[in-house]
């Protein structure tokens, strides 16, 4: 029988359940990747990732050749015709491939008719199966991501001392939400020169005839699993001692702050999780460095990212059509070119433009956030928020935009919606400092946006959310509103609809 093996480009690790299915018979396997172009199409999608993916991709390709594997590389409309034709050219009995991530792929390949048996590889890129997690959902009354991380911690025995964990609590959480001040100074991020392979990339990016999103210029991501382990390497000793404590500020000019910008390299197999885990846990043991630090870092590798991944795989199919709210507003156009008078809004916009990245607080408390209370449609952001971030991908952005950010699964994620006014922005940012409109205001015509767009908000929906039981005590506070305020907040909301697209 004569086995192939096709590797998706989000599977770029040598360790991959199907690549390792055939390490020991390397002569006789031989292996496919394939550069989709309708597949890139399907969304405006940054120019960063489709750089990083694509050379990651061609540069792991290599990597197999050097490493005595048989590779045939392709780019294609489609997949099927490169595909079949190659199965057929080398008589090809079994097509291995790891199970995908995402779900509209695995659809893909559950209706996708070869000449050969099609077997899927148990997927080995995240700590907990989909069986594993379904176990333990299947204990619990509710999903809670602190229960989950806490199982986590204990079954793979991170940061634990005996059956209690390290420094006596289970998150530092607390600890870690310092607002900015005084003078902010984080490393800057390690980044690396595009060589020969990247720049043919990015002239072929930059010369596409299809719609793209953000600058290709100034690209500096990691393509390699040795400049990946470099970044992890960095991030360890550099930027991982000061982590913590400003990890949900965010500063003008400080596009990542301590961030590890990690994920783009963990959700296209470059980094596994374990590894990452280990490194900052073996950090702490022998640099002695903050707990808060290393847990609150560790917290979102080990109990966030594998939540979700099993929180998508756990809900129903019409997860991503859910409409809680029923908000129907479409996405405005300044998500795409940043043309914004709201500076918060506008400096994130820029910076993503730039980099195809932001951190977990610019996405959940102004972009997610502003679209939950502006009423936009949750199908379009998701959307929007796929194809713009370089670690975007369908298990990615289902549960935290659907989910998370804009509450629009009714709760089947979030305790409750993570709506805020202009004075979250300016107690966690200096961004309402050099903005036009009055974090303070309201009402009026300098009036912030996320203020007149929250207390509506409330409003609207105030029947289901007084059903969250952690809302009410904010929902008394627009009794204390006068009726004629009330009214000019509805009104300006609706009139800022109507002028601004």
């Amino acid at each position: 029988m004569t086995i192939g093996i096709w590797v998706l480009g989000d599977q770029l690790w040598a360790g991959q359940s199907a690549i390792a299915s055939c390490a020991a018979d390397k002569a006789h396997t031989s292996i496919i990747l394939i550069e989709s172009l309708s597949h890139v199409k399907e969304r405006r999608y940054h120019r960063q990732k489709l750089i990083l993916l694509w050379s990651a991709m061609r540069h792991f390709a290599e990597e197999l050749k050097n490493d005595g594997w048989s590779v045939t590389y392709e780019t294609a409309e489609m997949f099927k015709e490169p595909l079949a034709q190659w199965i057929e050219q080398n008589k090809i009995n079994e097509l291995r491939v790891m199970e995908p991530a995402d779900r509209p792929f695995a659809e893909f390949l559950a209706g996708l008719t070869l000449s050969c048996n099609l077997v899927q590889m148990p997927n080995n890129h995240f700590l907990w199966s989909k069986d594993e997690f379904e176990d333990w959902a299947a204990t619990r009354k509710s999903l809670l991501m602190e229960s989950f991380y806490r199982e986590g911690r204990k079954r793979f025995n991170i940061l634990m001392n005996g059956k209690k964990p390290v420094g006596e609590k289970w998150n530092f959480d607390k600890e870690n939400r310092k607002p900015p001040k005084g003078k902010i100074s984080p490393p800057a991020p390690l980044e690396f020169e595009p060589d020969e392979i990247t720049q043919a990339v990015i002239k072929t990016i930059e010369s596409a005839d299809y719609s793209t999103f953000g600058d290709a210029e100034g690209f500096g991501w990691a393509v390699t699993r040795e400049q990946a382990l470099a970044v992890l390497d960095y991030f360890v000793s550099d930027r991982l001692k000061t982590f913590g404590p400003y990890q949900d500020a965010m500063v003008t000019g400080e596009s990542t702050m301590w961030h590890a910008l990690l994920s783009p390299y963990l959700n296209i197999g470059l980094l596994q999780p374990m590894e990452v885990i280990a490194a900052a846990e073996h950090a702490y043991e022998e640099n002695d460095l903050p707990l808060n630090c290393v847990e609150g870092f560790i917290r979102q590798v080990m109990g966030w990212r594998e939540y979700m991944r099993g929180i998508y795989n756990h809900v129903d199919a019409d997860y991503p059509s859910r409409n809680y709210f029923e908000h129907i507003q479409p996405l405005p156009d300044f998500f795409w070119s940043g043309d914004t008078q709201m500076n918060c809004l506008h400096q994130t916009i820029t910076t993503l433009k730039q980099t195809g990245y932001a951190h977990h607080i610019q996405r959940l408390m102004l972009l997610a956030n502003f679209s939950l209370i502006a009423g936009l449609s949750p199908q379009q952001v998701e959307d929007w928020f796929h194809a713009a971030f370089i670690d975007g991908y369908d298990w990615v952005m289902q549960t935290n935009v659907i989910g998370m950010g804009l509450f629009a699964d009714g709760g089947v994620l979030a305790t409750k919606p993570y709506a805020a006014s202009a004075n979250y922005i300016n107690k966690m940012s200096d961004y309402c400092k050099g903005c036009q409109y009055n974090h303070k205001a309201r009402t009026g015509e300098d009036a912030c946006p996320f203020n007149f767009f929250y207390w509506d908000f409330l409003a609207r929906h105030r029947d289901k959310l007084s059903q969250q039981g952690r809302m009410n005590f904010i929902l008394n506070n627009l009794d204390k509103m006068s009726d004629e305020e009330r009214d000019d907040i509805s009104q300006q909301a609706k009139d800022w609809h109507q002028t601004v697209q």
